[in-house]
């Protein structure tokens, strides 16, 4: 028997977290709550390890169990990554109506899409009969059925089909759509909110705060045109990709021979901003302009996890995503100017350079997380002058996690 439905309205995340916080919550749940109080508070007690108000000229870095403590892992989950705005993709994934794409942030699982009258909306990509995921990858439907048991919704989140639930009781229809997310957008980008209500008008103060009009003025919002998406798992931790960025340039002449010739490292600055730092440095060529890099590379980092590089004709940007306390998956998107989007060998040869590089810092990353679980090492200093990005980023890690 097939029960047909009709369209209903989307309950909130939180109706659903109310519900069940007030049903009588059994032993074993009871017995597990406890033990996550313990692990968030020992977690807590790592947090303090370090302190965000000595100056950077003092400061020693983090601990090393802030990269590899299982118990400081959870606790960046729920207080850094499901709360607050996060980047999760970009617009020309969802161009139409009926257009999905799906991730995972933690232990969420997501899918956004434009719904039959091109809204773009987004939902915990899980079943609500017996939590199968409903798609992968990303691609056009008119539903979404779950390959499970056949389970139908619509791309507004109501549950539209149920197969074979006859004799079933207390069923209330409206309490099975999908559970939805919270989404915005920005310029290119897609953002979810997995944690509150946010006026989505305030989405560039949110999110961006008063770097939105500079990201602006370097084109970070400008057409571009998507060339390709690859995909890195590395073996450490999230913030080590994120702290290797934060450099300011430090590493570039030692690890990146190859870019550090288009630059001019000396001419490194760094501005901070609310949630956001951006480095910036000049070409380096011969001629004052390489074909790739341009006359000036503008790289922005925007907490907790995405990074926007815009230089020459391109714009690329980082997705770091945490896969527990020494993995991650690194999302790389490629965007460039329309007038060079059918100069194949231009993009070749910009991609390989690119790749160089990304296969270099994979190798530091994975040497420095090596490192990092070594007994030598706890923490380490700052370079004052080019690493005050790296000491921003820590800082609002620390007021994240200690509120």
């Amino acid at each position: 028997m097939i029960l047909q439905l009709k369209p209903i309205g989307r309950v909130s995340l939180f109706q659903t977290r109310f519900q069940i916080n007030n049903n009588p919550i059994p032993k074993p749940v009871s017995v597990s709550v406890s033990v996550s109080c313990i692990l968030s508070h020992e977690a807590e007690k790592i947090v303090r390890e370090f302190d965000s108000k000595i100056p950077i000229e003092q400061a020693p870095t983090p601990p090393s169990s802030w990269y590899t403590d299982p118990s400081f892992y959870a606790l960046e989950l729920d207080r850094v990554f499901y709360k607050g705005w996060q980047a999760v993709g970009y617009m020309e994934q969802i161009e139409q109506p009926h257009d999905f794409f799906s991730g995972r942030l933690g232990n969420v699982e997501f899918v956004v899409c434009r719904d039959d009258d091109g809204k773009i909306v987004a939902f915990h990509n899980v079943c609500r009969h017996h939590a199968s995921l409903l798609v992968s990858g990303s691609g056009k439907t008119s539903c979404f059925t779950c390959p499970y048991h056949g389970w139908t919704y619509g791309l507004n989140g109501a549950l539209r089909k149920a197969t074979r639930i006859s004799g079933i009781q207390d069923f209330a229809v409206n309490e099975f759509g999908l559970v939805p997310i919270k989404v915005a957008t920005w310029g290119p980008f897609v953002l979810l909110n997995l944690d509150k209500e946010i006026v989505t008008d305030r989405i560039a103060s949110e999110w961006l705060g008063s770097s939105s009009e500079l990201l602006s003025l370097n084109g970070v919002d400008s057409p571009l045109s998507f060339v390709c998406r690859r995909e890195y798992i590395i073996e450490c931790n999230w913030k080590v990709f994120c702290d290797n960025y934060l450099d300011g340039g430090y590493h570039v002449p030692f690890a990146h021979k190859g870019l550090a010739s288009g630059l001019s490292l000396d001419s490194y600055t760094t501005s901070i901003f609310e949630k956001v730092s951006i480095q910036s440095v000049e070409g380096g060529s011969e001629y004052g302009e390489d074909d790739r890099l341009g006359s000036k590379a503008f790289y922005a980092f925007i907490y907790p996890n995405f990074m926007i590089n815009r230089y020459g004709p391109w714009m690329d940007t980082n997705l770091a995503i945490p896969l527990g306390p020494r993995k991650c998956l690194v999302v790389f998107d490629y965007f460039l100017e329309a007038s060079l989007k059918d100069d194949k060998a231009f993009i070749e040869r910009s991609l390989k350079d690119s790749e160089k590089v990304q296969m270099e810092d994979i190798a530091l990353c994975e040497g420095v997380q090596r490192g990092i679980e070594s007994p030598a090492y706890n923490s380490g200093r700052y370079a004052p002058n080019v690493e005050k990005a790296m000491h921003h980023f820590h800082c609002l890690l620390y007021d994240n996690l200690i509120n």
